[in-house]
């Protein structure tokens, strides 16, 4: 009998420390996903291309080729496309992905609206130099607009903030540190942490983000009219986080909903799309 229940208890043991173990296993195996992650979220983040694939020549649309500089000192690509007796001028502020190459169908869109665009490559993105960092993008918009006002002679009354995703975040920042007409917000989110929880449930995002691009700390301080665009089956960004954004902002505003997925929704919008902005525009610009 005494036999017996001293093999009971060494396997009770065995089995505690195999269980301790494994627990230590998992706990380790976890901490290292989380440093991974922690390491690894500019690339998660920013998905820049350098080749550029076409211009708005291949729209037979006029445009300046500029290089703009930085306050910190960086050289940014960008291009100018006039329009003719323009009813405003727009900073367009891109996505997380690819170049200004990749934006022609919004140039064109923006086009027959009679708007003049200025759009720009985020440093790291296409011919610009460096890599992107959260400061940075902020300073990259900075010059985008420093260059209208100061060099192109453009009132700030007459320049419409635009960002889509990533540069929605970029495009709030900029409206925060200049003065400008109207601040146009596509598929935005109210910050990073927000939008990490819902691709990483089970991360301590909140304490590990290095990333914050936080509009919706931002919003309810603009007093400039905004617009928010959105789409209920945008895949990416929820429309929840849009329609928060737009509930915190402060008046005057609008919000305008498209149809379509988050890198696609404009152009399957169509017609909605475009005389949703020409009327923001008319009654506030």
């Amino acid at each position: 009998m005494q036999t017996a229940i001293s093999f009971l208890r060494r396997e009770a043991s065995r089995f505690r420390r195999m269980i301790v173990i494994v627990l230590c296993g998992l706990l380790l195996a976890y901490a290292l996903l989380v440093a991974f992650v922690y390491l690894r979220q500019a690339k998660m983040l920013y998905f820049p291309t350098r080749q550029i694939e076409a211009t708005p020549a291949n729209l037979n649309l006029p445009f300046d080729e500029i290089t703009l500089q930085t306050a910190d000192g960086v050289h940014i690509s960008a291009w100018f496309i006039p329009a003719p007796q323009a009813k405003g001028f727009l900073i367009f502020c891109h996505g997380n992905a690819g170049n200004i190459s990749h934006r022609l169908d919004s140039i064109r869109l923006f086009h027959e609206m009679n708007l003049s665009v200025l759009i720009f490559d985020y440093r790291g993105y296409g011919r610009s130099e460096g890599e992107p960092t959260e400061k940075g993008t902020y300073l990259d918009a900075e010059a985008a607009y420093d260059f209208l006002v100061k060099v192109k002679g453009v009132a700030p009354y007459r320049i419409i903030v635009f960002g889509r995703s990533l540069g929605s975040a970029v495009a709030a920042e900029l409206a925060m540190r200049r003065d400008a007409g109207a601040l146009i917000i596509e598929s935005g989110f109210t910050s990073v942490p927000d939008l990490g929880r819902i691709f990483f449930p089970h991360m301590p995002v909140k304490f590990i983000s290095r990333f914050h691009y936080a509009t919706i700390d931002k919003v309810g301080r603009l007093h400039l009219p905004k617009l928010f665009i959105h789409s209920p089956d945008d895949e990416i960004v929820p429309y929840v986080q849009g329609r928060k954004l737009f509930e915190t902002a402060c008046e005057p505003k609008e919000f305008l909903i498209i149809r379509g997925d988050h890198n696609g929704g404009f152009l399957m919008s169509g017609d909605s799309y475009l005389h949703g902005i020409e009327k923001f525009l008319e009654k506030y610009f």
